[in-house]
């Protein structure tokens, strides 16, 4: 119902800049909040940064300062600035979208939609 594509990973070295981008596709009726996950090999996938529909955002403490997270509800996309990269910002980044879908005339309810993820690996 909702597909999310990523995009922007890649290889950088140790102090670069980033930009992932994230867009979200489907039946949409309207789509929440969005945010960015990371996960490292071996790792538990952690929240970096979310978005709300209006614009309010959080971060996790290791990338406060470094991140940007911002979305653009007419194109459906959240992007993930990224700045003054580290080693171990290294990691497989996912998207996801919180979204209710078109349906028989009406809309679904909210739920989780993930990206397939993208690789950012960050050398020293």
């Amino acid at each position: 119902q909702v597909q999310l594509v990523e995009s922007g990973g890649g290889l950088v070295q140790a102090g670069g800049s980033l930009r992932l981008s994230c867009a979200a596709s489907g039946s949409i009726f309207s789509i929440n909040g969005m945010g960015w996950y990371r996960q490292a090999p071996g790792k538990q996938r952690e929240r970096v940064a979310h978005i709300t529909r209006g614009g309010i955002t959080i971060y996790a403490d290791p990338v406060k300062g470094r991140f940007t997270i911002s979305r653009d509800n007419a194109k459906n996309t959240v992007y993930l600035q990224m700045n003054s990269l580290k080693a171990e910002d290294t990691a497989v980044y996912y998207c996801k979208a919180d979204a209710s879908v078109t349906q028989n005339g009406g809309r679904s309810y909210f739920q989780e939609y993930w990206g397939q993820g993208t690789q950012v690996t960050v050398s020293s």
